[in-house]
């Protein structure tokens, strides 16, 4: 390989980019039209617009990526995660059209990208399995049946997808027809496929899975196993390496199971597999990912591995020469996204004003993002990623305490707060490990003040004059403005708006009297209620789609649906009116 595209965008991206200077390798970067001065695009040798604003039109149009690739003169294509990451047509078609393909060969992908017949292959490696359907569903009738037999809840799960999307959980009978529409709805958006399957959902699990490689020569090593129980909508926001807290069989168990279904399926390149371990101590496998993980920078922390230049090697037809490595010390990685965990995880796109990143012993950050850049709506919400390691679990959470601290993003909500409280919380700073993957949602009980928008971009608008008081010199943050001459008496404009610190700020209005608006820039791809229809408070009115995630828009008083003139497909800003609520 000579030089490589880079099928993909936002920090994987970079990352990628990295590697290739490091390698000595070329780089070629696509670009929707929100992403044209995206920080991917800068740091590339080259970069070439695909000619289009969304997903579909860019990042999924595998012809407009194939042709770039070789008008560009790239040799290899690397898909990154998401997007065509997990897409066997996408690998073919980089293949027949003469190009290194960067990963797993297509019909492992078919083999384990599809969840179901990842299903089969584990079954016959002696892989421990949770019940569920041998085949993707026909409709909510069977999702249904399948609940009967086994009992809820049940996990209905995309069967071409991975990162949380298109899972949804039926907790109860009423809830399975929703539950399977949206699973649908969110895969096909997500992947462009909308097959899903069934399986038994373990309750209170821990999610921990392993880092695989594998040589065209038949041979797998696991680069450290990963916890990643710390989840939203059932998708990570922290992990950690190597997996806390199991016990040598149960790492033995995830070990053998890995490299037992990597070898059947005949894998080449990085990969997970991804595992629940009960409360029981049961450990049941989940599914494979053919792609590398959001969360690799951890197995790279505690192994001196680089991944993504091993994935280049691999390429090359390079063995990996090496045995399993030993990790050593312990590693974290915060997902920094653009979300508000006061308002249930919204996500927020927007202008990111001012980006305080935090550094010290330890301490390393995959961004995608600096200041000034926008984070669009189209996409997803990841910012950043910031990776801190210690030699011991204990040293590592003392260091992200304070690298969290330091860390400081103006200009829309993000999840710091989160971060912050979580590392001191005892259910995941204590010992055992009580965190489990739904634990944010039904025991996390730190209060979150939800963060304003508006607030949020006037606290980038504030300077720090140093003062001294009695001889001591003290630093004061005070409105930009407030310096600024006063018309006719009055204060400033700014400084008439409710203040606060980083971490607090009241919340942006849902909802006002009688009015239900839209908490989020949007589109709109359901409409549950009808004009005229009595709803309780709590009712689904609208299902928004932002920043590839689904959000049901709820009622907030109960009362008459009037004035609902939106419509599928369209799109609305936060704050506007989707319908009133009338007694």
């Amino acid at each position: 390989m000579q030089k490589v595209l880079i099928a993909n965008r936002g920090e994987i991206a970079v990352r990628i980019v990295r590697a290739c200077r490091d390698a000595g390798l070329g780089s070629v970067a696509v670009y929707a039209e929100p992403d044209l001065d995206a920080l991917h695009v800068r740091m590339a040798d080259e970069a070439y617009a695909l000619g289009g604003a969304t997903s579909a039109e860019t990042y999924l149009d595998i012809d407009k990526i194939i042709k770039v690739a070789i008008e560009a003169g790239a040799d290899a294509v690397h898909p990154g995660y998401g997007f065509l990451a997990e897409n066997a047509g996408f690998a073919r078609a980089v293949i027949a059209a003469g190009l290194t393909w960067i990963g797993p060969p297509p019909e492992a992908i078919e083999a384990l990208g599809d969840k179901v017949r990842a299903r089969h292959i584990a079954r016959e490696a002696g892989a421990p399995l949770t019940p569920g359907t041998t085949d993707p569903v026909n409709g909510a009738d069977e999702v249904l049946a399948f609940a009967r037999e086994y009992g809820f809840p049940v996990a209905i799960k995309a069967a071409f997808g991975g990162g949380g999307r298109g899972l949804k959980v039926a907790w109860k009978e009423e809830e399975v027809a929703e539950r399977y529409e949206s699973a649908v709805r969110e895969a096909t958006a997500a992947f462009g496929r909308g097959e899903c399957f069934v399986e038994r959902y373990l309750d209170r699990p821990r999610h921990v899975e392993t880092q695989c490689l594998a040589d065209a020569h038949g041979h797998v090593v696991i680069i450290s196993t990963r916890d990643c129980s710390l989840q939203r909508r059932h998708q990570k926001l922290v992990e950690e390496a190597p997996a806390p807290f199991l016990t040598d069989e149960q790492t033995q168990a995830l070990y053998r199971s890995s490299k037992d279904i990597l070898r059947l399926a005949g894998y080449v390149g990085a990969g997970t597999c991804e595992f629940l371990v009960g409360q029981d101590g049961t450990v049941s496998f989940l599914e494979v990912n053919t792609r590398l993980q959001v969360e690799h920078p951890v197995s790279e922390e505690v192994t001196g591995i680089d991944l993504v230049r091993e994935m280049f090697r691999i390429a090359d037809g390079e063995p990996l020469g090496y045995d399993d490595p030993p990790a050593r010390g312990h590693s974290f990685e915060f997902r920094i996204n653009a979300e508000d965990p006061g308002r249930n995880f919204l996500p927020a796109a927007g202008t990111i004003t001012s980006f305080q990143a935090p550094s010290g012993p330890g301490v390393r950050l995959d961004s995608g993002y600096g200041a000034g850049m926008t984070v669009p709506q189209a996409f997803d919400s990841l910012i950043a990623k910031l990776i801190v390691t210690g030699a011991s679990r204990a040293q590592a959470l003392q260091r992200s305490a304070r690298a969290l601290v330091e860390f400081e993003v103006g200009g829309i909500p993000t999840v710091l707060p989160f971060h912050r409280a979580v590392v001191t919380d005892p259910a995941f700073a204590g010992e055992p490990l009580t965190v489990h993957t739904r634990w944010i949602e039904t025991e996390f009980s730190t209060e979150m003040p939800p963060q304003d928008s508006a607030e949020v971009a006037e606290a980038a608008e504030r300077e720090t004059l140093t003062v001294e008081v009695g001889g001591k010199r003290l630093e004061v943050v005070v409105p930009a403005a407030l310096g600024q001459p006063r018309r006719n008496g009055a204060a400033p404009a700014s400084t008439e708006r409710t203040r606060g610190g980083s971490r607090g700020r009241r919340a942006a209005p849902t909802a006002g009297g009688d009015t239900l608006v839209s908490p989020m820039q949007g589109t709109i791809i359901k409409i549950v209620a009808e004009e005229g229809q009595h709803v309780s408070a709590g009712d689904v009115v609208v299902v928004l789609e932002a920043m590839k995630m689904e959000q049901p828009l709820t009622a907030h008083k109960d009362g008459t649906v009037t004035g609902l003139d939106v419509e599928v497909g369209q799109t609305v800003s936060a704050g506007a009116a989707i319908c009133s609520l009338r007694d």
